[in-house]
């Protein structure tokens, strides 16, 4: 039933939307269809974290765009997957019930229904059949299940490693989520210490994650910051003997050593040819030697040292730009290469978790060794030549090597390729292939998170949780603070911890550490395909039809970790023969920000952040979708203007009323549409068509603009010949109205979704006129609209008799007219 403001003609947007948004859901007009004989298209958004604090205007930005592509595939007869779920383990709702007492799982539903509605206010065309939660536990069932098949290959396992500990926060923290020494949330202290975690081993499929990269359809700039990530270097292992006298017993576990029995300080490096040059080595303050090359004179020093570092964030601590520190251990090395003792250092710029955890230090070659050698008045020996006009300091050319001994004279290649070979003849060394990327630490000592599948005997040993046994549930508690002691709040829950092995029948502890957040995002897309199967992760014949996914659309932030990790877990199941690709994503875009009106990043602190629901209970659901991508392009940042949203509003009042007189009436006609009408609809048809299939959204909203224009100047309403039509161009942008349009005006039934897209007819497209500008002095006074074939002095004639011209003409002297056919008219007037 229609309202009386419907029936006079008034556009009122928030019954015509929430009409159509109930019929949406209530109809599931959007679900994907069963017929896998289709051409198919799946359309992504990545994961949300559903927050306490809702959507900001900037978040639909990429929700808008892939509901436009969603809409346009569908009408272009793809069987459209596009679904909406929600990453919901996390910090926020567990530190806020550490201090509320609220559970976690009452926060994140409450969430979850508030992140739902503004979706579905926004008129999304998203399957909400399809809906997951990371925290159901049907849904995690799987999440474990993929853990012990990364268990089961080798890639998950146990080990003590020197961690980001925030006591405030009770967890460990990823190296991402630490920021000046300090949690990125909360702003909590953090502090290195060793602890046992459960890490995954990304490292085995580095390789294979940098050579995947090579066929996406990914931006450079994002592929490139993957590569700089796993960060593959090639060159050689080094040994460089440690002078000090120590039984082989006295050495840390996995200490290598020569064949003389003398422990050795393992370096890579890429430049084997700069090894004459290296006059002191440095160690990570975490290395297993540091207690062993201490000197008494200097282990108060070293150790003070240490626990300074251990307060700093890896970050800082390789910043290029900070000043130099560092400690000597007061013990020697000897170069292998010409056998001279050299210092050995500590430093807080070299990392335990890259390369070995020690360097040669060569500051004739490297600017970072130089600055260090220049602080601690370190000996400098160039062993490349620079340049005669050269005046820097460290030298990284290219050059004849120098101070080399036999490598003298070769170039870098050269001699990089004939020390390599020297030191593997020598046994002291060997060509080898690092990467920047460290295995991932895949644990939490939280509540709020999947638990592992996991048990631990009391004699050390490990063993799996059976899969019948999945899911492992979390327990109910009633305290979700940490336990303090580096435990997480489950360690306290004797009930829980503590169970019977299935298979063995002896007493058995559970783990107590929880996957990290970005585990249930790391395959979230693999469980849309067959959501709600219980037998299964997901069904290979659905798997084999809609994957891989063929765009998905997220912020650049998530360019490293999200994609890595999900890239990894991909190629693990595809070895594993669960899935049929080799890659996840074979499109991405990265959506730009959308700032404050003050041109700031939108923050709570700022104060400048705007609510969707004020947006659309004053301007309407489909006005905010068009003034979303009519800013500009989708992946430009640009600010809010909230102005803007008028006049999107304006536009379709506008385009409302090319189809409703201000009684309600039908103002669609059955006369032949003008020429310009006719050519105007497919010209606009056909940007629009090419502009979707680009992502150049702002442009086709333009190219639909210009075409209101023209229909509303004839003042004649919409030709039948192209009303239903023009709808369809309409409704992947502006769908409540292009639909209620649909069925009020012209009697369908039928709703748009999935109706064909309208067929350009070319002949239309074909022009024998051209817009010429008309200048004076250079300068643009005005268009006109006219045969190609148009004689010059014709085009001046016409050129004169514009108001615009005619006018600035009247009395000046006119000294020279330039008129050229189909391209320029130039009045030049004297001054």
């Amino acid at each position: 039933m229609t309202t009386t403001t419907e029936q006079s003609g008034v556009y009122d947007h928030a019954s015509i939307e929430q009409r159509w948004q109930r019929r949406w859901i209530d109809e599931a007009t959007f679900a994907a269809k069963d017929d896998l004989t289709l051409p198919k298209y799946y359309v992504l958004d990545m994961f949300p974290y559903p927050s306490g604090a809702g959507l900001h205007v900037g978040h639909p930005l990429s929700y808008t765009a892939t509901d436009m592509v969603a809409r346009y595939k569908r009408h272009r007869g793809f069987n459209v997957l596009h679904p909406m779920g929600w990453d919901a383990f996390g910090l926020p709702a567990e530190q806020y019930a550490v201090q509320t007492g609220v559970h976690p799982a009452i926060t994140t539903k409450t969430n979850i229904g508030t992140f739902r509605r503004q979706l579905q206010s926004l008129g999304f065309s998203y399957e909400w059949g399809r809906e997951v939660n990371t925290t159901d536990p049907e849904y995690f069932k799987w999440t474990q299940w993929i853990f012990l098949r990364l268990y089961e290959r080798g890639l998950a396992y146990q080990a003590e490693i020197a961690v980001n500990w925030c006591p405030a926060l009770g967890t460990v923290l990823a190296n991402e989520e630490v920021v000046d020494g300090v949690s990125e949330r909360g702003g909590h202290p953090v502090v290195r210490r060793p602890m046992r975690q459960w890490m995954l081993k990304i490292t085995a499929y580095a390789d294979r994650l940098l050579e995947g990269l090579d066929d996406l359809d990914w931006p450079e700039s994002i592929k490139t910051l993957q590569r700089n990530w796993i960060g593959r270097s090639t060159g050689a292992e080094a040994d460089f003997a440690v002078d000090i006298d120590i039984a082989a017993s006295e050495l840390p576990e996995g200490t290598p050593t020569n064949p003389d029995g003398k422990p050795v300080l393992r370096v890579f490096t890429t430049r084997p040819d700069t090894m004459f040059g290296a006059t002191y080595m440095v160690i990570a303050p975490e290395h297993p030697l540091f207690d062993a090359l201490l000197t008494d004179g200097q282990r108060d020093a070293a150790i003070a040292y240490r626990e300074e570092a251990a307060r700093k964030s890896d970050l800082e601590r390789t910043e290029l730009s900070k000043d130099k520190t560092g400690v000597p251990t007061g013990s020697y090395a000897i170069n292998p290469a010409n056998g001279e003792r050299i210092p050995i250092w500590i430093a807080d710029y070299v990392m335990i978790g890259y390369g070995t955890g020690a360097i040669m230090a060569v500051p004739g070659q490297d600017e970072r060794d130089w600055e260090f050698a220049k602080a601690f008045d370190l000996p400098i020996v160039r062993t490349v030549q620079p340049p005669e006009d050269f005046d820097g300091e460290a030298f990284t050319g290219d050059g004849p090597a120098i101070n080399s001994a036999f490598l003298d004279g070769l170039g870098v290649q050269d001699a990089k390729a004939k020390m390599t070979a020297w030191l593997e003849e020598q046994g002291s060394g060997a060509p080898a292939v690092h990467t920047k990327l460290r295995d991932w630490l895949f644990a939490r000592q939280r509540y709020w998170g999947e638990p592992f599948p996991i048990f631990h005997h009391d004699d050390g040993s490990i063993s799996t949780v059976p899969e019948s046994d999945l899911p492992v549930t979390l327990p109910e508690v009633e305290d979700f603070a940490p336990s303090g002691n580096g435990e997480s709040p489950l360690a306290k829950i004797d009930s829980w911890l503590n169970t019977t092995d299935p298979v063995s029948g002896e007493r058995v502890k559970r783990e107590t550490n929880t996957m990290p957040q970005w585990a249930g995002s790391c395959w979230y897309y693999l469980r849309y395909i067959d959501p709600h199967n219980s037998e299964a992760l997901v069904d290979p014949e659905l798997e084999k039809y809609w994957m891989p996914v063929d765009l998905y659309v997220g912020g650049a932030e998530h360019a490293v970790l999200h994609l890595l990790y999900a890239r990894f877990w991909h190629k693990v199941l595809f070895d594993a023969g669960v899935i049929s690709t080799p890659e996840p994503f074979a499109r991405l875009v990265s959506q730009g920000m959308i700032l404050g009106e003050d041109g700031e990043k939108m923050s709570k602190s700022r104060g400048n952040v705007i609510n969707p629901d004020d947006m659309i209970e004053q301007f309407g659901a489909d006005a905010f979708r068009l003034y979303e991508l009519f800013m500009g392009p989708l992946t430009a940042t640009k600010p809010w203007q909230t102005a803007g949203l008028s006049g999107t509003n304006r536009f379709i009042k506008r385009w409302w009323r090319l189809y409703v007189d201000s009684k309600g009436k039908s103002r669609v006609n059955d006369a032949e549409p003008s020429a310009a009408a006719l050519r105007s609809f497919h010209v606009t048809l056909d940007k629009v068509g090419k502009d979707l299939e680009g992502m150049s959204f702002n442009t086709a909203i333009a190219a639909m603009m210009e075409h209101v224009n023209v229909l509303t100047k004839e003042d004649a309403g919409v030709p039948r010949a192209f009303a239903r039509e023009m709808l369809i161009m309409l409704e992947p942008f502006a769908p409540h109205v292009a639909e209620e349009l649909n069925a009020r005006i012209l009697g369908n039934d039928e709703p748009l979704g999935w109706a064909a897209w309208p067929a350009v007819d070319e002949s239309q497209l074909v022009t024998d006129t051209v817009t010429v500008p008309v200048q004076i002095n250079g300068k643009l006074r005005a268009t006109m609209e006219v045969s190609k074939t148009l004689d010059a002095a014709t085009l001046e004639a016409q050129a004169r008799e514009l108001d615009n011209v005619a006018s600035q003409l009247s009395g000046a002297t006119i000294r020279k007219v330039i008129a050229v056919p189909g391209r320029i008219v130039n009045f030049v007037v004297a001054k």
